[in-house]
């Protein structure tokens, strides 16, 4: 009798999560894009949540914050964005692109010595 109540305490246990980290590999996922950003408009931060959707006439055209030399930052067309990544880390098969990371640093895939890599994309 005492072997069957060890059993059944140990199924009543609390069942232990198996998840594993959340992904998010596109914009939807994607926190802190600001909802009303206008392609051309002045914007006023390029390093961080740089990201925006277009909201004129409901295109949805995802956009980012950035600064030509020696003008003001303004609203661009964003290159295609792949979602959250990690600073440094590799970026296999996605050169061109742009990505946030979790504390919502601008990314971009970059090629450097032999390697593509997540660095900042206000660089």
């Amino acid at each position: 009798m005492a072997t069957a109540s060890v059993i059944v305490a140990g199924m009543l246990a609390a069942p232990q999560a198996n998840a594993g980290p959340q992904t998010c590999n596109d914009a939807f996922c994607t926190p802190g894009i600001n909802p009303n950003a206008v392609l051309g408009a002045p914007c006023d931060n390029t390093s961080y949540f740089v990201f925006g959707v277009d909201a004129r006439n409901g295109w949805g055209r995802l956009l980012f914050c950035g600064s030509p030399r020696r003008y003001e930052p303004r609203w661009f067309r964003s290159p295609p964005m792949v979602g959250i990544r990690d600073e440094n880390s590799l970026c296999i098969n996605e050169q061109n692109s742009v990505a946030q990371a979790p504390d919502g640093l601008f990314l971009s895939c970059v090629p450097m010595n032999g390697e593509t890599r997540w660095l900042r994309g206000d660089a």
